[in-house]
């Protein structure tokens, strides 16, 4: 196989989308000005907060006028990321996007609600995908029974998405997107295990192959690699147990190597502390052996003398940075992995969606005017889809 040919999609996350105007002004001002620039097919990667999902559910009419927005800038639309549930862009994010959880009926009703709005965006036969949370953060307390409510919510979610299908013709598929210290985060530790416990249940309730078709997973490349994962091995674990990689989010996360002696690489990361989003930080050390920091601290960069993480052999931060950087200054990035899981999603025998998904555009170092927002999308995605013709021509 080779890469889906639906146009490369940008995840619209990176702008304030707390109502339908909002998302309008987003599309006007910057989506259609990234996309003249590109001058290739683009796709729009929708975020729809909860407020929005309501509003268009409400008044259909103003349904056709996101449609028409996206019409009228020759923009297609066939993912949605349904993972923050609120204000993507309050002061402080953090931890609360994880909220609600997949044990709770808000999350439940507000993805069948992103699907209904999803069903009216795609064409006719279309198939579609929406990113979720990995079931919850670990840092909230959670019931006994938190996974067994969870898998019981998600193979609730497969049947509404199977009968919407038989109902309107769309095809959508939920993508459920490990990240660093959730309860899916790991490949191998959590999302392999995680998904033989929903098939198992999806058997036992006779839903095996509605589940199959319709529940997989969202494969964030800065995840993964932030954990210090072998991408190209966590993908063919995926393909052992069965699980459908149904959108991969094409990602660069921040690296620091050498920590203790670079000094001004910690100087240079001080700049990525801030307030708004988690930056969770893994440490691999010399023995191999990976220590965490559910956060990027000042306190952890400037600690001395230094202790396991500071001597630590590398950093690697989930802090989303632009896919076309090799490095930031004294600063690396996981690039090289990047393309080691666009080879790898390449030789799969169905095609996921892809979506670039740098959300952190206000919050980063150097950040330019908001004006030249559109500028930094456009250069993403050309530097993006000539990524993807030199892996597809080696194939």
């Amino acid at each position: 196989m080779t890469f889906s040919t639906l146009p490369l999609s940008y995840c619209t996350n990176v702008h304030p989308g707390r109502t339908l105007a909002e998302v309008l002004d987003g599309l006007n001002q910057y989506t259609a000005t990234a996309h003249r620039m590109l001058e290739r097919p683009m796709a729009a990667g929708l975020w729809l907060a909860s407020s929005v999902v309501s509003e268009l559910l409400e008044d259909p009419s103003r349904l056709d006028v996101l449609g028409q927005t996206l019409w009228q800038h020759d923009l297609v639309c066939y993912s949605l990321n349904a993972f923050p549930f609120g204000d993507f862009h309050d002061d402080r994010v953090k931890e609360m996007v994880y909220l609600p959880d997949w044990s709770e009926r808000l999350r439940v009703d507000y993805t069948q609600g992103c699907a209904r709005v999803l069903s009216q965006l795609l064409p006719e036969g279309g198939e579609g995908s929406i990113s979720t949370v990995p079931l919850g953060g670990t840092m909230f307390p959670t019931e006994p029974d938190f996974h067994a409510a969870c898998l019981s919510n998600l193979i609730q979610v497969a049947r509404f998405l199977h009968d919407l299908h038989q109902e309107t013709g769309r095809l959508i598929r939920l993508a459920v997107e490990p990240e660093p210290l959730c309860h899916i985060s790991s490949i191998p530790q959590d999302a392999v295990p995680l998904f033989a416990m929903l098939f198992e249940l999806a058997e036992v309730k006779g839903q095996l192959e509605m589940v199959r078709e319709h529940i997989g997973l969202c494969f964030d490349v800065c995840h993964q690699a932030v954990e210090f994962e072998h991408i190209p091995r966590s993908i063919d674990q995926l393909v052992d147990a069965g699980v459908r990689i149904n959108k991969v989010h094409i990602t660069n996360a921040v690296e620091l190597t050498d920590p203790a002696g670079n000094v001004a690489g910690r100087e240079a990361l001080l700049r990525y502390v801030e307030q708004r989003y988690l930056h969770q930080t893994y440490a691999r050390l010399h023995d191999a052996r990976i220590v965490t920091r559910p956060d990027l601290l000042a306190d952890d960069i400037n600690r001395s003398p230094p202790d396991e993480f500071l001597s630590a052999e590398a950093w690697r931060i989930h802090f989303h940075v632009p896919v076309f950087a090799e490095t930031l200054g004294p600063l690396k990035t996981t690039r090289s992995d990047l393309k080691a899981a666009l080879r790898r999603i390449a030789a799969l025998e169905y095609s996921p969606h892809l979506e670039v998904e740098t959300y952190t555009w206000p919050v980063m170092p150097g950040e330019a005017k908001s004006d030249d927002l559109a500028s930094r999308i456009g250069r993403e995605l050309a530097s993006t889809y000539e990524l993807l013709e030199s892996i597809a021509g080696l194939a």
